[in-house]
């Protein structure tokens, strides 16, 4: 029965999809709509740095936070991943038989 209900929802997926990419055909572009004023293009490096290269520094500078943060847990852990678990007892056999 799960298998049939994921089949439901795949086949409902792709067929949202695929609606979706028919109904906003780029043809519907090609007019302009009413008060539509569009400011000038991006150049080839203003659209790369806006796209590319912002995201990549914006996570490179919260990368480094988390891990400037992060560094001074490290230097003490109080929690019990520094316990030794090894269990220490000596087992003495009766040589009474």
């Amino acid at each position: 029965m799960d298998k049939k209900n994921a089949l439901r929802a795949g086949a409902l997926a792709a067929g949202t999809t695929l609606m979706m990419l028919l109904v906003s055909s780029p043809a519907f572009a090609v007019s302009r709509d009413d008060g539509d004023d569009p400011g000038p293009g991006l150049s080839v490096i203003e659209t790369l740095g806006l796209f590319v290269v912002a995201p990549i520094v914006l996570y490179l500078v919260i990368h480094g936070l988390v891990m400037i943060g992060d560094k001074s847990h490290q230097k003490k852990d109080p929690t019990s991943s520094n316990i030794a678990t090894k269990a220490k007892a000596e087992v003495k056999a009766d040589s009474k038989a």
